[in-house]
C-alpha cells in the first residue's frame, strides 16, 4: 500500500530509522525502484512548506513530480494515476499534503485528467491568471505550498459548472475509512438453534 507522503513523513519523523531524513519512498525512480528522498526540509518548514528553498523541492519530489508542481508542467492525457480513479476518499497535494479535492466531486470529463466540480474546500486551492502557451486560462495552485495542480475551466457539470482539471502527479489518494458496517460485518452471528 502506497502511504500519502505527508503521513509517509510523519512515520519518518515519529520512527527511529530514519536519522539523517534519507527514506525511500514509493512512486519509485523511472527504473521502478525507490526513490531517495530528503525528508529533513519538509519536517523543518511543516507550517510554511512556501519557505522550502528550490533545492528543497529537488530533494523531496521526483522529477516527474518536480516538473508539473514546481515548473507548471503538464503531465500527458491519459497517463495520470488518478484519470480513471473511481475509489472513495480524498486527494491531497502530493507535495505538502493539503487536502484538496472528494471523490464525490470528481467526473468523467473525457480529458484523459483527473477533473473535479470543486475543491474540497474554498480556500484549499488558489488561483491566478496563466497566459502562457499564447492563451489565457486560469491555473489552479495548491493554497498551503504554491504547488501548480492544472487549470480551471468554465465548461463543467452541475452544480458549480466548472472543471478543475487536475494532473494525476500533483495529487495523492487517501481513501475513505468504512465503518464496520460499511464494510459488510453485520454483528456476532450464531451458528446453533436460537433457542425460541
Amino acid at each position: 500500500m502506497r502511504l500519502p507522503r505527508p503521513l509517509a513523513i510523519v512515520l519518518c519523523a515519529l520512527s527511529t530509522g530514519c536519522g539523517g531524513g534519507e527514506v525511500a519512498r514509493a512512486g519509485g525512480a523511472a527504473d521502478g525502484g525507490p526513490v531517495s528522498v530528503d525528508r529533513s526540509a519538509v519536517l523543518a518548514y511543516p507550517d510554511d512548506p512556501q519557505a522550502l528553498s528550490d533545492a528543497d523541492w529537488r530533494r523531496i519530489l521526483t522529477p516527474e513530480e518536480y516538473h508539473v508542481l514546481r515548473e507548471r508542467g503538464t503531465e500527458r492525457a491519459f497517463s495520470g494515476e488518478y484519470w480513471n480513479h473511481h475509489q472513495d476518499g480524498v486527494y491531497v497535494c502530493a507535495a505538502c499534503g493539503q487536502v484538496l479535492f472528494r471523490s464525490d466531486d470528481k467526473f468523467d470529463s473525457g480529458t484523459g485528467w483527473p477533473s473535479y466540480t470543486r475543491p474540497a474546500d474554498p480556500g484549499a486551492v488558489s488561483t491566478r491568471e496563466d497566459r502562457s502557451w499564447g492563451m489565457v486560462r486560469t491555473e489552479a495552485v495548491c493554497s498551503r505550498c504554491g504547488g501548480h495542480l492544472g487549470h480551471v475551466f468554465d465548461d463543467g457539470p452541475p452544480p458549480t459548472g466548472k472543471r478543475w482539471c487536475i494532473n494525476s502527479v500533483s495529487l495523492d489518494f487517501v481513501p475513505a475509512v468504512a465503518s464496520p458496517l460499511e464494510a459488510g460485518a453485520t454483528g456476532p452471528t450464531s451458528s446453533g438453534p436460537s433457542g425460541d
